[in-house]
């Protein structure tokens, strides 16, 4: 009698409802242990699903657009009789197969600018489903077709609604407190006092947006003024943008700006690469490993920096362990890769880590898992150009690190300019958590221990 098992979808990091990209198998197909059954496809990675056993596909339980979680049944499969060890079939066609792409060369990958990694996976299996078509956006905000009734509309002047604009304040949720509820320049001010005390509830948009009071987005026929080319958004930057409108409109941001003297850390770099060049070790150390090694003890030192805020804005959640994430670019958009427990590990280790994840990035494959749990991000434009920008907090972390190009400068030593090697540094953070002090502490701080890495073993 036939052995048929179910081969069910295995943890992928807390993730629900992430949609089948790609159907791998076909009934009938005959197929290996922990050969890949279908591909899904979460906030910015793809995954395939293992068969849990060997055997032949009997039934599949799932197709193209599906979404599945931890748990679900993929295909049942009859399991091959002990001793057999049938081999992996071709991949069969799904109905309707992912096109596919030339394999590009492994460039390295330079980590650049990135304000926030997506976290709302729900709304990439809706779109999967509905198979919206690409394209640019407006922002995730939703407008109510009651506030545009006449008799909804908020009675106040244009000057009082530009004020509230400039404000934020959604008018619908003001009292008037003159004639016929008109709504003045002080009731204004007093509700949005209000709100920021906590006396009064911030308007929540729909879907639990931000309350955010804005303009529709403006709709331009382009055309009518020269020859126009249409050029969708791809999947990741159009939940990537939704991520970066929230974290830029719900955090109040500050960068502070600081330069690190880094001419004998580069030499020692330089050093160890040549050496780890002669020893065949296949490890090669970027600036970009020593600064996560730096980060973590300078969030050790300053663990306000090392922690979340709850959404209410009431609680912080100080973090013991120590994950940073570095932005990286990939054909198909930024990732942000997190290496995990920095604070355990030494520079060489971290490089190496890095480049399994950077590797794993530009093919794609980078699994949930590898994605999260980030305490502290560092965004870098090193290899590209540039003196300071201003990133992103990537919420719910508090901070982030930029780093742009490295430049020789002249410096003054007390008695004579000497030409010393320059890392710009920009430190963007949550204000509601860190003041400036704290955060020009904190990139002093950073400074002195790129100076002179020896700071790390105090």
């Amino acid at each position: 009698m036939a052995d048929l098992k179910e081969s069910r979808v295995p943890d992928i990091g807390g993730y629900d409802d992430v949609p089948v990209i790609e159907v791998l198998v076909a009934v009938g197909d005959t197929v290996a242990k922990d050969q890949g059954l279908v591909t899904l496809e979460s906030d910015k990675a793809t995954m395939e699903v293992p068969a849990e056993f060997a055997g032949v596909v009997r039934e599949l339980k799932v197709k193209l657009g599906d979404t599945l979680s931890e748990g679900s049944v993929v295909a049942v499969i009859e399991a091959a009789a002990a001793g057999d060890a049938p081999k992996a079939a071709a991949p069969a066609a799904a109905a309707a197969p992912a096109p596919t792409k030339a394999k590009e060369p492994d460039p390295v990958v330079e980590p650049v600018a990135v304000g926030g990694k997506p976290d709302n996976i729900a709304q990439a299996s809706i779109d999967a489903q509905a198979g919206k078509a690409a394209g640019p956006v407006a922002p995730p905000l939703r407008f109510e077709a009651e506030a545009l009734i006449p008799g909804k509309v908020p009675y106040a002047s244009p000057a009082v609604r530009l004020f509230a604009r400039e404000l934020g304040a959604d008018l619908s949720q003001v009292t008037g407190s003159e004639k016929g509820g008109r709504i003045t320049r002080e009731d204004v001010q007093k509700y949005v006092k209000g709100v920021l005390s906590g006396a009064a509830a911030a308007p929540a948009a729909a879907g639990g947006g931000n309350g955010l009071s804005l303009l529709p987005w403006p709709k331009v026929d382009f055309a009518k003024f020269g020859e126009v080319e249409e050029k969708p958004l791809s999947r990741i930057k159009k939940i990537s943008g939704a991520n970066l409108a929230r974290n830029w409109a719900m955090i109040p941001h500050v960068t502070q700006f600081d330069d690190a003297d880094i001419t004998d850390l580069e030499a020692l770099r330089v050093q160890l690469n040549q050496e780890a060049e002669k020893a065949k070790s296949g490890v090669k150390l970027t600036m970009l490993a020593f600064l996560i090694k730096a980060s973590a003890n300078a969030l050790a030192k300053y663990p306000d920096f090392n922690a979340s805020l709850d959404a209410a804005g009431e609680t912080l959640t100080l973090k013991k362990y120590f994950h940073i994430g570095f932005a990286a670019d990939t054909p198909n958009g930024l990732v942000v890769p997190v290496v995990r427990d920095v604070d355990r590990k030494g520079v060489l280790q971290i490089s190496q880590e890095m480049g399994e994840l950077a590797k794993k990035a530009r093919d794609g494959k980078l699994g949930p898992a590898e994605m999260s749990g980030g305490c502290f991000s560092i965004s870098s434009l090193g290899g590209i150009g540039g003196t300071a920008f201003t990133p992103i907090v990537n919420a719910p972390e508090v901070a982030i690190l930029g780093v742009s190009k490295s430049s020789m400068k002249p410096v003054w030593d007390g008695k004579q300019f000497q030409p010393r090697l320059v890392l710009p540094l920009s430190l963007s953070y949550d204000h509601r958590v860190i003041d400036g002090a704290a955060a020009a502490r904190f990139t002093a701080y950073l400074a002195q221990l790129l100076a002179d890495m020896r700071r790390v073993l105090l």
